[in-house]
């Protein structure tokens, strides 16, 4: 049986992982040792539920690391160097927060800790334990409608007040995105970037840059074409996939918010009646059973993370087509103009 530790209770870790846990906790009572939830975090206030811990040392004193999942729900900027005081302190099982890096740099940081310490990483990307992604990735196995050609996936919701509020994000690419890129890659396998747009979040009083619409267009390797649409300024919320195959279009959608946890699918195939179906899809809860179910295992191999390693890598990519062309040098300037 397994102790919790959640580092980091803002949003993620207090409006996502732990009502997700807690509903865990009740669906699989073996997987988790009675006791209340620890929390970590010295900037904000205790969190109902939640025993607060003022250092990881006192954490470790209350429950032991090697019988305690960490989740790391700080932002990403800081993970490596608490991924490092986790591991110092005899932490191995974490799971954390989506991206697992910013950048390739970051991410080499990371690898390094992980192999040095021994550290068993599991990446928050809920969307593959989807009731919804199950079901796609069912019927790109098993073939039924033909060739795999083409998917798109749109993710809209108004995000104003909290990029304004808690600008814990670089761009639009690192909030909603990498839930669709490891779908994406999960479905059609290793991609290339094609192509990319970042625009800004403009209110009448503010703007934010590059937190506004990212675009992201992938060509992988086995000839499928992703399409990825992520708008933070939309005025609704909506997270749509759509598969076209030789033979039909699958068109899912996944739940929008924690306020309702049903996902639908319609089937569309040329001349035949169209199959419709709506679901429960409470994939949060789903992800932390299962990642909790390997961790519970006495001896579970260090988990590699090719997947989220290959997020990170098209990500980086993406962000580095939309950045600016930097300026030229004045003696450039100077020439181009004939001075």
């Amino acid at each position: 049986m397994l102790h919790t530790l959640i580092v980091g209770l803002g949003r993620s870790g207090e409006g996502l992982h732990l009502p997700s846990l807690a509903k865990a906790r009740d669906r699989e009572p073996t997987l988790f040792a009675p006791g209340p939830v620890l929390g970590f975090d010295p900037f904000l206030p205790p969190v109902d539920g939640v025993l607060a811990v003022g250092s990881l040392a006192e954490a470790a004193d209350r429950a032991r690391p090697e019988d305690t999942v960490v989740h790391l729900c700080t932002p990403p900027h800081v993970r490596s160097g608490l991924l490092a005081a986790l591991a110092e302190t005899g932490y191995r099982r974490v799971i954390v927060e989506k991206p697992l890096a910013l950048d390739l740099v970051g991410l080499a940081e990371i690898a390094r800790v992980r192999r040095s310490r021994g550290l068993d990483i599991t990446v928050s990307t809920q969307w593959l334990d989807s009731a919804l992604t199950r079901r796609l990735r069912s019927a790109v196995r098993s073939g039924p409608f033909g060739r795999l050609r083409s998917v798109t996936i749109v993710q809209n919701k108004p995000r104003f007040t909290r990029t304004a509020r808690v600008p814990g994000h670089p761009t639009a690419f690192d909030v909603e995105v990498p839930h669709a890129l490891a779908v994406a890659i999960a479905l059609a396998g290793p991609a290339d970037v094609a192509r990319a747009e970042l625009e800004d979040m403009v209110t009448e009083r503010t703007r934010q840059p590059g937190m506004g619409r990212a675009r992201l267009d992938l060509r992988h390797h086995a000839g499928v074409r992703t399409r990825i649409d992520s708008d933070l300024t939309s005025p609704v919320r909506e997270r749509r996939i759509t598969l076209r195959f030789d033979g039909a279009e699958l068109i899912g959608h996944y739940p929008c918010s924690a306020a309702d946890h049903t996902a639908q699918l319609r089937v569309e195939v040329p001349g035949r009646k169209t199959f419709h179906s709506v679901f429960d899809d409470d994939a949060l809860t789903a992800f932390l059973v299962s990642a909790y179910t390997r961790y519970a295992d006495p001896s579970p191999p260090v988990g590699d993370l090719p997947g989220q390693v290959e997020a990170v890598r098209l990500l980086v990519e993406a962000k580095r087509l939309c950045a600016p062309a930097p300026a030229p040098a004045a003696q450039e300037v100077a020439r181009a103009v004939g001075a």
